[in-house]
């Protein structure tokens, strides 16, 4: 699972970040686990401002901001200009008691079994986030940001890309989907999103994500014309 949790900040002058598109930019002096911290964990830092007006009021305000009337009005009109994002990327270590089953109690509206979703942090996760956390801050202080605004690391951060529950392998005792994310058992299902593969590896996985996808579109387009997939 990769997991993704923001800073916000306000500097003295307009920076008007949430103009143009969106580009990833991701630091990765940080990437590397190092025994020397006490824990097992690294990750990447991204200087990203994901925000329109409507979700920066709801979620990039700082806590002590006015929540109504006219000085909030002033405040989300200079904040909104003035203020940039640090994102960091890290990802879970596995932990066998992580899983998805199917309850034995609950039933979905169909009668068949309810997904059940087991997940807790391991504790070396939590340090890794308050680690860059740390570092985030270091780079704002840095850059002179005049008021800075950490949002709390909990045991479940605002963003997550699950992967992992239908993994990519030639053994089909031990994975779901071929290299084609054709599933084992039902030769005309094809599986293409983040579960193939275990590991964010501490960074977005989007990408490889949309690789997977071409991958398996290429592969079906030759499946069918060679009448192999109808």
């Amino acid at each position: 699972m990769g997991q993704r949790f923001a800073r916000q900040r306000l500097f003295e002058h307009p920076l008007n970040e949430y103009k143009s598109i969106q580009v990833k930019r991701l630091i990765h002096d940080y990437y590397r686990a190092d025994p020397k911290r006490g824990f097992y964990g690294g990750g990447a830092i991204d200087a990203r401002f994901d925000f329109y007006p409507a979700g920066f009021a709801l979620l990039g305000m700082p806590a002590d901001a006015p929540k109504w009337g006219a000085e909030y009005k002033k405040m989300l009109r200079t904040y909104f200009t003035h203020t940039m994002s640090l994102l960091s990327h890290t990802t879970s270590l596995a932990v066998e008691q992580n899983t998805v089953t199917l309850d034995p109690g609950i039933n979905d509206a169909w009668g068949l079994p309810a997904v059940r979703i087991t997940y807790q942090n391991h504790a070396d996760d939590i340090a890794t986030l308050k680690w860059l956390q740390l570092k985030q801050i270091e780079i704002l202080e840095a850059a002179g940001a005049k008021k800075i605004w950490p949002h709390p690391v909990e045991e479940f951060s605002a963003s997550r890309h699950l992967m992992g529950t239908c993994r990519m392998g030639n053994d089909r005792a031990r994975s779901v989907v071929n290299s084609h994310s054709r599933t084992h058992d039902v030769s005309n299902l094809f599986i293409v999103d983040g579960s193939n593969f275990v590991t964010s590896a501490r960074q977005q996985p989007t990408a490889t994500i949309q690789a997977l996808a071409y991958r398996c579109a290429d592969y079906m387009i030759r499946a069918v014309k060679s009448g192999e997939l109808s």
